[in-house]
């Protein structure tokens, strides 16, 4: 089916319980290896864009056009987000793309800056029936560093006077978890998600799921996370199942061995962290 804005499947997965999983893809391989694992869990999916998968595509156009490819041989919802923007421009040219959802990351900036940015991209993606994520707090390094300032976590009464002076759809939290894989074992402030959760309606987004144990996932998910973001792993596992098929004694250099044992391990974990996030859920194609 066509791509879908990511509202309408944050909202359901808010308000029944489980969180849809949000994916970055840099291929079509990739990007197949979600979609597939989502059709066969029967639960809607979100393929992402970073700068890094957006430059290995060699642009916003061609990410829509593999996305799209994607989405087209199955019949579960699939959103086209792009991940992590900091510019305007970025944004303009995603949604100028054909992106159903965009994320504007001005959580950097001062609060006051961070809200005016904000409203500005969810005033734009309106026009082209987009949905908005933005972020409050920030998560720690690229790498897993895991030495985040308590200052830095998601404060929750500014997380309620955020989400209602800019009118996004989904708000990022940071409560612990951190980009790229852990060095040390992470302090997730499942009692901050708890304060903001009481306080903010809207869906909620957890960046940095690669690695979290799932035991704090499921919680999380329990207390208002929506969406979850992971990229770290997935990639992992599409590397992983190359590596096992070059170990075979029969291997040769083809695509079918070699490319589609990446791809199919890389469906697994898409299927094991998708069950994760249903959270208990038996799988319902009401969901979608």
């Amino acid at each position: 089916m066509a791509l879908v804005a990511m509202k309408e499947m944050l909202v359901n997965a808010r308000r029944n319980g489980y969180a849809v999983g949000a994916f970055e893809f840099w291929s079509y391989d990739s990007a197949r290896a979600v979609v597939c694992a989502a059709e066969n869990m029967g639960m809607p999916v979100i393929l992402q864009v970073g700068h890094f998968e957006r430059d290995y595509m060699d642009g916003y156009l061609n990410a829509y056009r593999i996305a799209s490819m994607a989405a087209e041989q199955v019949s579960i919802p699939v959103a086209l987000h792009l991940d992590h923007a900091e510019e305007y421009s970025e944004i303009i040219s995603a949604l100028r793309a054909g992106f159903t959802s965009v994320m504007i990351d001005a959580s950097a900036r001062s609060f006051e800056d961070n809200i005016r940015i904000t409203r500005e991209v969810v005033n734009l993606a309106a026009y082209f029936g987009a949905s908005v994520e933005a972020e409050l707090g920030q998560l720690s390094g690229k790498e897993g560093d895991i030495s985040c300032a308590s200052d830095l976590l998601t404060d929750p009464e500014r997380a309620k006077e955020f989400t209602e002076r800019t009118g996004i759809d989904a708000l990022a939290v940071a409560i612990g978890t951190a980009h790229g894989f852990y060095k040390s074992t992470p302090h997730i402030d499942i009692e901050r998600l708890k304060k903001i959760a009481a306080l903010v309606s809207i869906p909620l987004v957890l960046h940095g799921g690669s690695g979290t144990p799932q035991e704090k996932v499921a919680e999380a998910v329990n207390h208002g996370i929506a969406k979850v973001n992971i990229c770290t792993e997935f990639i992992e596992a599409f590397a992983k199942g190359m590596k096992e098929a070059r170990r075979r004694p029969d291997f040769s250099y083809n695509v079918e061995q070699l490319f589609k044992s990446g791809r199919t391990k890389a469906e697994r974990l898409v299927e094991c962290r998708m069950q994760l996030f249903a959270n208990g859920k038996k799988i319902n194609k009401q969901w979608t």
